[in-house]
This record gives structure tokens, sequence and C-alpha cells, in this order.
């Protein structure tokens, strides 16, 4: 794997840590873990950027409904606004994120002169990332979701807000680094060769364990695979 930064220094044991509780959650969850999704690059892109605080059957529908409505991308770059915002309704804030996917498209097709995002397939990793979110808005973990959940299958690690949770209570990462630096610090602790399938498989344990046992509220440390690697579970334990 090639990182997107690598000033980012790991210790020996930060890094069996993280490989041993993901070893444990795949054993917990099945792993490998088949890909949701089988879309283009830029298809991905507008999915990711629905997908922000919205729950997945939500954007899934908004996603879906963009395509009925309008064909194609291009369509969705030229329609107008309103129209782009009522077909994403179902979305949190629908009137930011139309604006903004209209924007995005039309700086890709200013810098490219097409709506592709193919070509990020020739790039490694730390440059394609770069390129994409140099795009207004994009971030990190949209970067990330981009090159590892699109048919470009690139290993770049997406950090949601489940996986952040999981990470920090486990002390993976210090608990005052939001989920934007989190990317640079969790994706350094896996072995530079993983593949795409292998760094899928970490962040979407990550995500499970933190949607079915590491609840936000009232984490059900009882059951958990990872109590023993957990600070915060053996000092809720010790209460």
């Amino acid at each position: 794997m090639q990182r997107a930064n690598s000033a980012v220094v790991v210790t020996p044991e930060q890094q069996q840590k993280a490989l041993l509780v993901h070893e444990r959650l795949c054993q917990t969850y099945e792993c490998p873990i088949p890909y949701f999704h089988e879309l283009d690059p830029l298809s991905e892109l507008v999915s990711s950027l629905l997908s922000h605080r919205t729950r997945n059957a939500d954007s899934g529908r908004a996603f879906r409904e963009l395509r009925t409505r309008f064909g194609d991308w291009a369509a969705v770059r030229d329609a107008p606004t309103a129209a782009v915002e009522a077909a994403i309704a179902n979305v949190t804030w629908p009137e930011q994120k139309a604006p903004r996917i209209q924007e995005i498209l039309r700086a890709i097709t200013e810098q490219r002169g097409e709506l592709a995002l193919d070509f990020l397939g020739d790039l490694d990793v730390p440059n394609a990332r770069a390129w994409l979110e140099r795009l207004p808005g994009v971030g990190p973990k949209t970067s990330a979701a981009v090159l590892l959940f699109s048919r470009l299958r690139k290993p770049a690690l997406p950090v949601d807000s489940h996986h952040h949770r999981v990470a920090t209570r486990l002390g993976l990462i210090p608990p005052n680094v939001a989920v934007g630096p989190a990317h640079a610090l969790l994706e350094a602790q896996l072995p530079k060769d993983w593949t795409a399938q292998q760094v899928y498989d970490n962040h979407e344990v990550l995500m499970l364990h933190g949607q079915r046992c590491c609840y936000f509220r009232n984490p059900a440390c009882a059951r958990c695979a990872v109590l023993d690697l957990c600070p915060t579970g053996q000092a809720k334990k010790a209460t």
C-alpha cells in the first residue's frame, strides 16, 4: 500500500495491535467481506457525496433517482439546481449537496475535458487522493471511498464515524484526533503490501463492530471480541 502521508510514524507495538484487532474482528465478521458496489469512480464519487451524514438506504435511493431522472452525470451537471435538489430530497442537506455535486462535476469537466475519473487508475494512491481532494468539498474519507469502493479497487482506507469511534476506544488513535486526520494514522498502521480487499476488510470490520457492538451509547463490552485489547472497555469493566 502506498501511503497518503509517509511522514506518519508507527511503532511496531501499534502495528501489532492494529493487526491483532483486524484478525479478531475478521473472524467475528467473516472476512473477506464482499464489496457492496461495482461502480465507476465518478459514480462512486457522487454516491459518496450523497452518503455524508445520511443513511445508506436514503443515499442509495437518491443516487438511483438521479440516474433515473437525468440519465447521465452530464445531465445532472447541466440541470437546474432546484431539479437536482428535488431528486435528492431524502438525503441530509440536499440544498447543500445539489449545488456541490454540480460544482464538482463542472470542475472535473474543466480539468479533464470529460466527465470521467477512470484515469485515477493510472496514478498511485497518494497522487490519486491528492487529485480528488483538490475538488471542492472532497476530503480524505471521500477520496479514499472513491478509490477503494469503486471498480478501481485501490488500497486507500476510508474512516467513517463508527470506524473512528472503535479505533479511538481501542487506543489505536489518540482521543483528540478528529476523523479527517485519523485517516493517515490508521492507514499507516496497516502493512504496506496489503491488497485493496484487505484494506476494505479492515474498514468494514471496524465499521461493523461500531454498528453491532461498540455502540455510541452503551457499548456491548461483555460480548466484544477485542475487549482484552480495549483500554476503554477494561476501564468500564473495572468500575
